[in-house]
């Protein structure tokens, strides 16, 4: 993205991370989600800003193996690189506690990293995580489907991308050729398509956070889901709802995947009131 803000650097022995931030006060951690093509600024542009005026330190990372990040092979779950890669920025920040932001893929991050590190974790937004459990739906989703398709066959093209944000967002004509070009130029840099996002762990037992020790969790967590949500279905939501003890939940009706870009104004008067409550 041509509006991009300066780039910064972790220089991890486990791979570098890059990330972007701005703002003053507490620390918010945004974490993208894992489709095609995704990576931090371009997930959260339409609130990277606006959450920063609310009076908060805001950080958008790229998740190693996506955008300049580094991949890093070997992890026990789909979800401890994102959470790894987290502590790290933390670490060089200085940042004693944090909150966390996460869509997906990197919902299923920030869980992780409260699970592991609670005393490093503030307040938590999960916006249709991963590692939760369908209730209702079919799982995986054909929205994941179509994500762990694109590398495989014959391989990425734009007309596969297409039909993957087709399935991210309830509104399409929000989606503009700009933007499909531009993940398509990152869902396919070499280090990306050398290790593709999901391949060979999608289905993995590891990934289910909900058998995890949520109960243990205090944090105060706003649940975020999208009512048409067609990649991580709203009755995900259900099980969250219940083993975390000091979570509320919201839909925004007429919403897929993207709740952060599908309804900017609305989540981000939602988060910055639910981070800047005591």
């Amino acid at each position: 993205m041509s509006d991009q803000p300066p780039v910064h650097f972790v220089d991890s022995p486990q791979g570098r991370v890059a990330f972007h931030e701005t703002g003053d006060g507490p620390a918010v951690v945004l974490i993208h989600g894992g489709g095609p093509g995704a990576y931090g600024y371009s997930n959260f542009s339409k609130n990277f800003h606006a959450l920063a005026a609310r009076g908060n330190r805001v950080i958008v990372m790229d998740m190693p193996g996506f955008g300049q990040s580094d991949y890093r092979g070997g992890r026990e779950s789909l979800f401890h690189a994102p959470a790894e890669a987290v502590l790290e920025i933390a670490d060089h920040l200085g940042l004693d506690q944090i909150s966390l932001v996460g869509n997906s893929m990197g919902g299923g991050g920030a869980l992780r990293f409260a699970l592991d590190h609670p005393e490093r974790t503030d307040k938590l937004v999960l916006m249709g995580p991963g590692g939760s459990l369908a209730a209702t739906s079919t799982f995986p989703t054909e929205g994941l489907i179509r994500m762990v398709m694109f590398y495989e066959g014959d391989g990425p093209s734009v007309e596969k991308l297409d039909r993957i944000i087709d399935l991210l967002v309830f509104d399409r004509s929000m989606i503009t050729p700009d933007l499909v070009e531009e993940r398509y130029r990152y869902a396919t840099m070499p280090h990306v398509v050398a290790n593709p996002p999901f391949r060979g762990q999608l289905t993995s037992p590891r990934n289910e956070l909900w058998r995890d020790a949520l109960e243990t969790l205090h944090h105060k967590t706003l649940l975020i889901w999208g009512k048409e949500d067609r990649v991580i279905p709203l009755d995900m939501a259900f099980i969250l709802l219940k083993r975390l003890q000091n979570s509320s939940l919201h839909v925004f009706p007429k919403c897929g995947h993207w709740a952060q870009w599908e309804k900017p104004d609305e989540f981000n008067a939602l988060v910055a009131d639910f981070l800047a409550r005591g």
